[in-house]
This record gives C-alpha cells, structure tokens and sequence, in this order.
C-alpha cells in the first residue's frame, strides 16, 4: 500500500500498463510479419529449405501468443497494484478501466488472428 496520497503513483501505473501495451502490439506486428515473410519465401521459390515455413509461422505464432499473455498479465499486475491504492491517489471520476480494456482488446484481437493465420495456413 503507498502513503504517498499522490495521484502520480497511479498516473506512473498507468503509464507503466500502457508501455507493456506498445510492447505487446510491437511483438503482434513483429509475429505477424514474420509468418508472413515465411509465406512470401515459400511463393517466390527463394528458398528449398524443407520446413522453412513451418519455421517461420511457429516462430510468428509464437511471438502473437506471447504478445496476448504479455497483454493479460500486465491487467492483472495493474489491477493488483491498483487494488491498493488510497482514495486520496485517484483522481474523482477518473476511468481506470481505459488501459485495461486497451490491453485485453490487443490480447483477444492476437488470439483472433493466431486462429485466422492457423485457418490459412497451409
């Protein structure tokens, strides 16, 4: 618990939350651009590796799935944190659920497209 009744305890959570947020986006785009480039390998016939492509959407999946956990986790480590914070440290009326909602949006929206990409691969 702070005893600091200062609302930049809550505002440098915050920012805290919104950081783990561009973190997971940047690993989504990351793995999605992966997979990607592992399918435009396999149609220019730039590569004879066998199991290249495979490689390339475990790794790209990879990546999305971590990015959706990393998107959770950081909920549940902002809700805790903020669980205990005194009235005195949130400003009246101020919405905590905005990062949160941002965070869960990007997690679901990287499941949603680990179960578009499986759908097609092939």
């Amino acid at each position: 618990m702070s005893y600091l009744d200062d609302p930049r305890v809550l505002f440098a959570a915050e920012r805290t939350l919104l950081a783990w947020n561009r973190t997971a986006v940047s690993l989504v785009t990351l793995g999605f651009v992966i997979e990607r480039f592992g399918l435009f390998i396999k149609v220019m016939h730039f590569s004879d590796i066998a199991g290249q492509r495979h490689l390339s959407f475990l790794i790209g999946m990879a990546l999305i799935a971590f990015a959706s956990l990393i998107s959770v986790l950081s909920v549940i480590q902002f809700r805790r944190f903020t669980k205990h914070l005194s009235p005195a440290e949130i400003p009246k009326g101020y919405m905590l659920w905005q990062g949160t909602v941002a965070n869960l949006a990007v997690a679901v929206l990287g499941a949603l497209l680990i179960v578009y990409l499986m759908r097609g691969f092939g």
